[in-house]
């Protein structure tokens, strides 16, 4: 039987366990204060800070019920690490380019990127990126246009 899942704060928790840690923080928290109450009523002068030092005992008490229920109720979540499709990534730097221009040179960043970039894994996404335009950029010629014979011969001068 599958267990009911609902999001609390965020997180995804089992129903019946957050049923069973509700209850346990707050019988751990009354019963902290309602003892600390009793036995502090004797110990002190006045009646309001008995009850305000209870509260306090009591408040201490939900801690100790939180750290119970999470002793008790672990996580229900995976979180489950995987790598990126090479082709997707590569996808998304050509988009990058086309939509802000040059990504400029790894050559260029300051040695903390750098380092940042092989802490995430992407240092070699980027060089290869880098390597992969240098490598398609067309050479530029240092002779003159002749034209082919298969161009057709206008007549005038460049």
């Amino acid at each position: 039987m599958k267990p009911d899942l609902y999001e609390v704060w965020g997180d995804t928790v089992n129903g019946r366990h957050l049923t069973y840690a509700i209850a346990i923080g707050a019988v751990v928290s009354l019963s902290a204060f309602f003892v600390a109450q009793s036995l502090l009523v004797n110990w002190v002068d006045s009646p309001q800070m008995a009850r305000a030092y209870a509260m306090l005992i009591g408040i201490v008490g939900c801690l100790v019920g939180g750290a119970i229920s999470a002793k008790l109720f672990k996580p229900k979540r995976h979180v489950v690490e995987h790598e990126a499709d090479p082709a997707w990534r590569a996808e998304v730097l050509k988009e990058l380019q086309s939509e802000f221009g040059d990504l400029g040179r790894i050559s260029d960043l300051p040695a903390e990127t750098v380092a940042e970039l092989h802490e995430l894994d992407l240092y070699e996404l980027f060089a290869d990126y880098e390597k992969s335009l240098t490598s398609a950029a067309p050479m530029p010629s240092t002779s003159e246009h002749t034209p082919n014979a298969a161009e057709p011969h206008t007549g005038a001068t460049q």
